[in-house]
């Protein structure tokens, strides 16, 4: 084990945050995905010789998962079984439970945890392009600005808002605009 312990410790000075990039759409919260967790500690380990392997037991009620770290050395390090049960028995009942199981079980042997995009992860990460066409929206700021009835006004809005695509600045612009044709009627 002294191997494996060596390079862990070393591996763990490189992982990096596990960001909250995804967006739970049910409790409008945003939560550390199994990308985001593989991706902050996947280089660190690779660097010193260790991969990760996450095996699956079977269980008729949920799924069981455990993460192993192989280092080449041939030493391993089996870090315990987490079992997560499946609400839904079903495929994607399981599929949900796997992910979240995986998520956690990486999380714990890692010793990560989720951390908010605030300002030393921000400069590691990479800008994201909108994907909102600029003359498109124009064009939907434009029929918000020239509608007459609060009907009208409320139907630009709706296109105009779900064209901004979740882009905050854009949702602002929207919102902006709306708020000022509000006055006016």
């Amino acid at each position: 084990m002294k191997q494996i312990a060596t390079a862990l410790v070393k591996a763990q000075k490189a992982f990096g945050p596990a960001l909250k990039t995804a967006t739970n759409p049910h409790f409008r919260s945003r939560y550390a995905d199994l990308a985001a967790c593989v991706e902050a500690v996947m280089d660190g380990l690779n660097s010193n010789g260790i991969a990760l392997v996450q095996q699956l037991t079977e269980s008729d009620t949920g799924v069981i998962v455990e993460t192993v770290f192989i280092h080449e050395s041939g030493e391993m390090l089996n870090c315990g079984k987490l079992h997560v049960p499946a609400v839904k028995h079903d495929p994607q009942g399981y599929g949900s439970a796997l992910t979240y199981a995986r998520r956690y079980s990486l999380m714990a042997a890692c010793g990560i945890a989720p951390e908010d995009d605030d300002g030393n992860a921000a400069s590691r990460k990479v800008e994201k392009k909108s994907e909102v066409d600029e003359s498109v929206m124009a064009d939907h700021l434009a029929a918000i600005e020239a509608t007459t009835t609060q009907d009208d006004l409320k139907k630009a809005y709706v296109k105009a808002y779900a064209y901004a695509n979740n882009e905050p600045v854009w949702q602002k612009k929207v919102i902006a605009a709306k708020d000022k044709m509000k006055g006016k009627l």
